[in-house]
């Protein structure tokens, strides 16, 4: 994977397959400490103890289709490359928090791409799920939440294609002010 964005995006669709019905994604970028922390919660089945012990492992995976699960190896990689590393904290019924760090400025650091890209293609793909994007940088932060949004919307799907224009405008106008300098 090129992007962290990419691996974000392959730990939720495994937090989907665990059951979850909300997702949290967070991205902290801390300027003064030098550091990039990327949280992927859920409220999803959770691991056992075994399973936890063996999802570092690219040998390991619950999925009937192929053998291989290289989607936690690899994001445990690009943090460790990167001057972090990736913690995995489960709890069985309640869910897991898988928490990624990086050296923001370390050259061995992959870019974090397009995480509005990710949100949104996440909310597409799961209009019955819910979804919390955070996203800080020092003081600055923006947050999607479609918890509150289906509260706004009554009955109207997240899918709707003038609902998803909107979530996309306001994920661009709100991440703004974040890339700026301000």
């Amino acid at each position: 994977m090129r992007e962290l964005s990419l691996n974000v995006l392959d730990i939720a669709q495994n937090s989907i397959v665990a059951g979850a019905t909300l997702i949290t994604l967070s991205v902290i970028e801390d300027t003064e400490s030098d550091r990039l922390t990327l949280v992927i919660a859920d409220n999803g089945r959770g691991m056992t103890s075994e399973q936890l012990a063996q999802v570092r492992d690219p040998f390991y995976t619950t999925r009937s289709t192929r053998k291989v699960g290289m989607g936690v190896p690899l994001f445990r990689m690009a943090a460790e490359m990167a001057g972090g590393e990736l913690t995995i904290q489960s709890t069985i019924g309640q869910g897991t928090v898988v928490t990624a760090t990086f050296g923001l400025t370390h050259i061995d650091r992959m870019p974090l791409g397009d995480m509005a890209g990710t949100v949104s293609t996440l909310i597409r793909l799961n209009p019955h799920l819910d979804f919390v994007y955070c996203h800080k940088v020092d003081d600055r932060s923006f947050e999607l939440d479609t918890r509150a949004l289906r509260e706004v919307l009554d009955d109207v799907p997240l899918s709707e294609p003038d609902v998803m224009e909107w979530i996309d405008a306001n994920m661009a106008e709100g991440l703004l002010p974040l890339n700026s300098q301000a």
